[in-house]
């Protein structure tokens, strides 16, 4: 298959759905992809249109690590499975923002700003926090500032408290126990 633009539209475990824009209205090209991808193991349907230029690969979703790691491998790296449902998110809302900044030289700034701002905080924290993490963050902040003292603990946040307690606790243990008995005031 040649070198083309794929893009993922909408991805669920079992089914994914891809854009391929220089197949629109190119029947040839969508079924040379079709069976590009009916090779790959844990593919049980592909679905072309060749009006939108979409495809939409149905797959085991018990077998979901391999299949994305063959679909990796098809797509010479270039579809890789979000980690989590943030990833996703922020996967999805990229892919929207990219979409209207093609369009629009105001969205194209405020893009290019918020890429500017996330990898100056990656470099800034050696690549530990990003601006996923930050907005999170800040959120969560904002909710119990909000909140404030008046509502009551919820026991997500007691049991929290409770388990990082005893892990700094079992880690101190830990250090204390491989300090040498001469270095023990």
């Amino acid at each position: 298959m040649t070198k083309m633009k794929l893009q993922i539209a909408h991805q669920v475990p079992g089914r994914i759905r891809m854009k391929v824009p220089s197949a629109k209205e190119n029947p040839e090209l969508l079924e040379q992809i079709k069976q590009t991808f009916s090779v790959i193991p844990g593919i049980e349907q592909v679905i072309v249109n060749p009006a939108t230029g979409s495809i939409v690969l149905h797959y085991d979703t018990d077998r979901h690590n391999e299949f994305h790691g063959r679909l990796e491998h098809h797509t010479g790296g270039h579809f890789k499975p979000p980690a989590n449902e943030i990833d996703a998110l922020a996967t999805k809302i990229g892919q929207e923002a990219e979409y209207l900044a093609e369009h629009s030289h105001t969205a194209r700034v405020v893009v290019d700003f918020f890429k500017d701002f996330d990898n100056g905080i990656k470099v800034a924290t050696g690549n530990v926090v990003d601006l996923k993490i930050l907005l999170a963050a800040g959120i969560a902040g904002f909710t119990i500032f909000e909140v404030g003292a008046n509502a009551a603990t919820p026991v997500w946040v007691t049991l929290a408290i409770f388990a990082l307690n005893h892990m700094i606790q079992a880690n101190m243990r830990d250090a204390e126990d491989a300090e040498p008995e001469g270095a023990k005031a």
